[in-house]
């Protein structure tokens, strides 16, 4: 699911005034986006700034510059790109007339982020939380707290003019508060709740970080709308009608898979065990974001695990295969989408002399996978619509 087109329809139907416009596209789907924004509007784009992950700027776009920046942990980059963000916003000394227009997916968290606190203990933060298992709500609390752009205070600096904010939703909730952690959205969380989070995962901070922690996040902005225009729901749909369209029996079982990644991977494969005698082709299609409770010092992600996870629960059946991928075309900090795998992948790892139960005790998916030909390789798709995970059986 492509977000271009979509943004292009809300543009054609949404008044942005005689004023002037500013567009901010973030996030990893920032350049279809930023692109879909030029070619309606043109010149009236007073000015305009694309912050995306690295490798995702295709190529120029009129009148926009461009910053690549870190993910999934902030880095230079991603201060950098948020201090050019409000030094856009301040020299423009917006009036009540203007419209800012920001083009919000998933990744903004990292990519856009000017912290309240010193760099490296927020770098700290973010690696603590990311390796803990927490999921993207508890993570997105804590960093609205210690930001200066993020729970609604990005809005608040673009006042007296209007924010126009178009979202692609990568929070399964779809609450829009926690999509890039709400730059532009009220923020309802209190620094009570972001504290708590930290003392759940044993990440210990400074007092002065506890005492920025603590401010407040504005609760209401009257200058702001909002229209989402994708989602997980919709990645599913998709994944359904294309699995239609190969002759499979499709059912979604949920868009809201969200415990951790090996329990999901060997789910799936109870699924396939289950209806391995079918006659029928069956597609079984899940949605969602898995966490993982990073304890070893390998290589992968989430959609990796799921499949690693699942090969040994279908080992031997022969009409059966998992796939999981993240429509953002990386899975957690590699080159690759996510990993499928079939009845013959398990035996094929023991033949490459893989220790299975090391290689999921150190999170090391990707190694193995690779070895056995077993990852999806896509590179970045100009999206963001969490994950989406398959059980096909077809004789």
């Amino acid at each position: 699911m492509l977000p271009g087109q979509n943004v292009k329809k809300v543009l054609f139907e949404t008044d942005l005034g005689n004023g002037r416009i500013f567009c901010i596209a973030v996030g990893k789907a920032a350049y279809a986006m930023a692109k879909a924004a030029e070619e309606v509007l043109k010149n009236r784009i007073t000015a305009g700034l694309v912050i995306t992950k690295y490798g995702h700027m295709r190529s120029e776009i009129p009148g926009f510059e461009a910053i690549e920046a870190g993910h999934p942990v902030p880095d230079e980059n991603s201060y950098r790109a948020a201090d050019r963000a409000i030094e856009m916003i301040r020299e423009a000394k917006l009036t009540e007339n203007d419209h800012v227009l920001f083009l919000l997916s998933g990744g903004t968290s990292a990519l856009f982020e000017k912290p309240v606190i010193p760099h490296p203990e927020m770098e700290k933060i973010n690696q603590s939380l990311l390796l803990s298992g927490a999921d993207i709500v508890e993570i997105n609390t804590v960093r609205k707290h210690l930001s200066f752009v993020k729970g609604g205070r990005f809005a608040a600096l673009a006042a007296p003019a209007h924010v126009d904010t178009v979202v692609l939703s990568d929070v399964l909730s779809n609450d829009l508060s926690f999509v890039g952690s709400g730059p532009t959205y009220p923020d309802e969380t209190t620094g009570e709740e972001a504290f708590a989070i930290l003392e759940k995962y044993h990440i210990g901070v400074s007092g002065d970080t506890i005492e920025m922690l603590m401010r407040d996040t504005p609760k209401t902005l009257n200058n702001v709308s909002f229209y989402r225009i994708g989602d997980v729901r919709m990645l599913c749909d998709a994944a359904r009608s294309a699995a239609e369209s190969l002759g499979y029996q499709a059912v979604i079982l949920t868009n809201s898979l969200d415990c951790e990644a090996r329990e999901a991977g060997a789910f799936l494969a109870s699924i396939g065990r289950t209806y391995a005698n079918s006659e029928a082709p069956l597609a079984f299609i899940f949605g969602g974001e898995t966490v993982v409770h990073v304890k070893g010092n390998g290589k992968g992600g989430r959609n990796q695990e799921i499949a690693l996870a699942a090969a040994k629960g279908i080992r031997g059946l022969r009409h059966v295969a998992v796939f999981s991928v993240g429509s953002d075309g990386t899975d957690g900090p590699t080159d690759a989408a996510g990993g499928i795998v079939d009845g013959t992948s398990f035996d094929e790892l023991v033949a490459s002399r893989i220790d299975y139960d090391r290689v999921i005790e150190e999170n090391d998916a990707y190694d193995a996978l690779k070895k056995i030909g077993a990852l999806v390789m896509t590179g970045p798709t100009g999206t963001n619509v969490n994950d989406v995970s398959a059980v096909l059986i077809r004789k």
